[in-house]
C-alpha cells in the first residue's frame, strides 16, 4: 500500500506532514510518487485564509475520478480544517465540512499523530522541529486557537534530545516552530517563582515577560534557545513565529550572544495603525513595535526582519492603511507575507465586525504594500 501527502499552509503544517509520513510508514505504507499512484491520500489542510480552505475542497473534488478508477483508494483529511471544525463553538464548520466533503473517508485530528515515530524529513540540511502547538492569544481575525487548540509545549528534554540526534545525523540547520515560540514553556512552569530544572540538572528561573508594565507570562524559550546553541555540530538555528509582546529582553540577549542564531527574525506586525491593532486584539501600539525593533537592532548586529501584514481588515480606512505603509518604510522589512483579510467562521472579527473593505480595494492595498516591501526581495532572489 502506498501513501501520498498533499500539504497546504505554513511550516508548521510541513513539519506535521513529516510526522504524518512517519506515522503511516510505521503502519507499513510506502511513499507514492504521485497522487495517481497512491492507495491512500492524506490532505494536510490550512484554514488561515478562505482561499487556502477552498483549495482543499477543490482538490478533493478532483480526486473523485481517481476513486472511480481505484475503488480501494482512501482519502484522509487532517490539519487545521479538521481542528477548526471540531473546536468551532457554533458547529457550523463541522456541519459544512461533512456536507462539502462526502468523498472523504476519514477526518484525522492532527493531535492524534504524536511524536512516537521518527519524522520522515524532506530536507537533508535543515530540520523542522516543533516545540509547541496551539495558541492562547485569540487575535480577533485568527482561527488558530480553534484549528490547533490551546498552546501546549513539548517537553524541554525531548526537544533537546531530538536536536542532538538530528545534529548527529548530519543536520546543520534547525528550525524551531510554534504558533508563538516566545511563550514556549508557560504551561510547563508550575509556579512563576519556582526554578525549572534543565536536562543537565541546572536550575534556572523562568523568564517573566514584561508587557505593558506588568509581568505577563513565564517562558522558557530563551533557555531552550541557549541550550540548543550549545550543540556543537549545528551551524544555524532559526525560529518562527514570535509575537512582539512576548519578545523579552532575555531573548534578545541570547540571540546577541549566540552567532549560530539566525539574524533574520520573523516579527509579525499585522497592521501599522493603532486603531486596527486594537480591533485585532494585538497587544501593542505602533510605537511599542518600533521601539522593540530599535532595541533588537541596538543589541543584535546585522539583524533583519520579516513580517506578516493583513490589509483590508474591517474598518481599515485609507488613513489607517497609510499608517501601515509608513511603518513598513520606517522598519525596512526584508520581506513581508501580505494577506487580504477574509472572515473566518467562529472568530471574534467574523462575529463583531462587518467586512466593509471591498475586494478590489483590498487588492489595491495588497499590491501597494507588496511594492513597498517586497520589490527589493524579488529582485535580490
Amino acid at each position: 500500500m502506498k501513501y501520498f501527502i498533499q500539504t497546504f499552509g505554513c511550516q508548521q503544517n510541513t513539519a506535521d506532514s513529516e510526522r504524518l509520513a512517519g506515522y503511516y510508514q510505521a503502519r507499513g505504507y510506502q511513499r507514492a510518487r504521485s497522487l495517481q499512484a497512491a492507495d491512500l491520500i492524506i490532505i494536510n489542510s490550512c484554514v488561515v485564509r478562505q482561499q487556502a480552505e477552498e483549495r482543499v475542497y477543490g482538490l478533493v473534488r478532483n480526486l473523485a475520478s481517481l476513486k472511480k478508477k481505484n475503488p480501494k483508494l482512501k482519502i484522509v483529511v487532517t490539519g487545521c480544517l479538521v481542528g477548526a471544525a471540531r473546536r468551532e463553538p457554533s458547529g457550523r464548520r463541522l456541519k459544512n465540512l461533512h456536507k462539502r466533503l462526502p468523498q472523504v473517508d476519514e477526518f484525522l485530528p492532527i493531535e492524534d499523530v504524536g511524536f512516537e515515530n521518527p519524522a520522515v524529513r524532506t530536507s537533508k540540511i535543515q530540520a523542522l522541529v516543533p516545540i509547541s502547538n496551539g495558541c492562547n492569544n485569540f487575535c480577533t481575525y485568527c482561527i488558530v486557537p480553534f484549528s490547533r487548540g490551546p498552546e501546549v509545549s513539548r517537553p524541554f528534554a525531548k526537544i533537546i534530545n531530538e536536536v542532538k540526534s538530528l545534529a548527529g545525523q548530519g543536520y546543520k540547520e534547525i528550525f524551531l516552530i510554534g504558533q508563538n515560540v516566545n511563550s514556549y514553556g508557560a504551561d510547563l512552569v508550575k509556579n512563576k517563582k519556582t526554578h525549572f530544572r534543565l536536562p543537565d540538572g541546572t536550575k534556572v528561573r523562568p523568564v517573566l515577560v514584561n508587557h505593558l508594565g506588568r509581568k505577563r507570562i513565564p517562558t522558557l524559550f530563551p533557555h531552550l534557545l541557549n541550550e540548543i546553541s550549545k550543540i556543537q555540530k549545528l551551524k544555524k538555528i532559526s525560529f518562527i513565529s514570535s509575537n512582539p509582546w512576548d519578545f523579552s529582553d532575555e531573548l534578545i540577549k541570547v540571540i546577541a550572544a549566540n552567532p549560530k542564531i539566525d539574524r533574520l527574525i520573523h516579527l509579525p506586525i499585522q497592521a501599522g495603525d493603532n486603531g486596527i491593532l486594537k480591533k485585532m486584539n494585538r497587544w501593542y501600539t505602533q510605537k511599542q513595535y518600533l521601539d522593540l525593533i530599535k532595541k533588537i537592532r541596538r543589541q543584535v548586529k546585522d539583524v533583519k526582519f520579516t513580517t506578516d501584514i493583513i490589509v483590508g481588515f474591517p474598518g481599515e480606512t485609507k488613513k489607517a492603511f497609510q499608517n501601515t505603509c509608513r511603518l513598513a518604510k520606517k522598519v525596512g522589512f526584508d520581506r513581508a507575507f501580505i494577506a487580504c483579510y477574509s472572515p473566518r467562521t467562529g472568530t471574534a472579527a467574523e462575529k463583531k465586525f462587518i467586512d466593509d473593505v471591498a475586494h478590489p480595494e483590498k487588492m489595491r492595498r495588497f499590491h501597494t504594500l507588496d511594492k513597498i516591501i517586497n520589490f527589493r526581495y524579488r529582485h535580490d532572489v
